[in-house]
């Protein structure tokens, strides 16, 4: 297969996927970039980067011979990011979710586009082991057509909004809860094989914490139509008082339902199909792990079950074979802007709004 692929991070707050990294036998970090020197060097030392591979400017990173940038920075830094690491000539591999702005989105497929370098979005939910099998129950047709989907992600994370020493805002302060709706969308998406076509959504209330931003939405609902003809409906909050965080998913078809549970991602769901000889009495116990029981040990060190190994692996797969990965640019902006624009719907006074086709 040649050289390993070498990969430069920015944004080391969040280097969860670093286990992820060591242990794909194509991928080498030979750089790492931050703003916060102290957490520079922390990074640095952890992962074995030489002093001279460390940098505060992202700019200088780039000019050096990675051929990754993997963006792990807050999310209004991404587009720019990405677009500067594109025209430099790396690949990238990007956090959830790509950009802030409907029109950052469509700059983002234009470089990608323009500079003729493989760009993925890093959303782990798709690789969730769970997603695969009902995957392929949906293509097998066990369900019938599917009609009806719904996606949860309530995660109270308060002190990432506002620090609770000083009361100062962070940047997702101002990032409304549907922007963050790839966590959700995603998996429905892939599964379905569709995307979003129309967009509403509400709540603007702020009751649990009324001092701020955006960001501090008690809880927003979007509701979704795609092209396929199925309603998608989203829940999202980042401040709701509700432990552990949930992740839930259920999908509708004319044979019969499927969903996971409602304690953790991996909690143990259900399952009906009428008229199947297994599932066909009443709603049937379904296991919903993260986890891949068969992948090898070191697949799990990246954490989210199994899922950042598959993401890790899949990416260099299509770098190696030089394909598109299965969360190239065109569906990463599927899952990006339907929540954008639910957005701008809610601003809007929870009229519906088309979702521009990014293909």
């Amino acid at each position: 297969m040649g050289n390993p692929w070498k990969m430069g991070l920015v944004g080391l707050g969040g280097s969860r996927r670093s286990a992820a990294y060591m242990h794909h036998p194509r991928i080498r970090v030979t750089a790492v970039c931050d703003s916060d020197s102290a957490l520079l060097e922390k990074a640095g030392d952890e992962l074995g980067i030489p002093e001279g591979r460390r940098f505060e400017s992202f700019e200088e990173m780039l000019n050096t011979d990675i051929d990754i940038v993997m963006i792990g920075t807050p999310v209004p830094s991404h587009a720019a990011q990405t677009i500067a690491a594109l025209e430099a000539g790396k690949h990238v591999l990007c956090e959830v979710t790509a950009a802030s702005t409907v029109e950052d989105c469509f700059r983002i497929i234009e470089a990608v586009e323009r500079t003729g370098r493989t760009y993925m979005m890093a959303e782990n939910t798709v690789y969730f082991h769970f997603f695969q099998n009902w995957k392929r129950w949906v293509r097998e047709g066990l369900l019938g057509s599917i009609f009806y989907a719904e996606g949860e992600y309530v995660h109270e994370i308060r002190s990432r909004i506002l620090d609770p020493l000083t009361g100062q805002p962070y940047w997702r302060d101002r990032r409304p809860p549907l922007h963050y709706c790839s966590h959700s969308l995603g998996p429905i998406l892939d599964i379905m094989d569709d995307r979003i076509v129309r967009a509403t959504g509400s709540g603007t209330s702020k009751t649990i914490m009324p001092t701020g931003g955006v960001g501090l939405i008690d809880m927003q609902v979007a509701l979704f139509e795609t092209a396929g003809g199925a309603t998608i409906k989203l829940l999202r909050s980042s401040v709701a008082p509700r432990k552990p965080e949930i992740g839930h998913y259920a999908l509708y078809g004319s044979k019969g339902q499927i969903e996971n549970g409602r304690v953790g991602y991996s909690s143990d769901g259900w399952i009906y199909v009428e008229g199947h000889p297994e599932y066909g009495t009443t709603a049937q116990p379904l296991q919903c792990d993260t986890r891949d029981p068969e992948a090898p040990e070191e697949a799990t060190l990246g954490g989210h079950g199994t899922s950042e190994y598959y993401l890790i692996r899949d990416f260099i797969d299509a770098l190696d074979k030089g394909i598109s990965p299965r969360i190239d640019v065109y569906r990463a902006m599927e899952y990006t802007l339907p929540g954008l624009i639910a957005q701008q719907a809610v601003e809007k006074g929870n009229v519906w709004l088309e979702v521009p086709s990014v293909r």
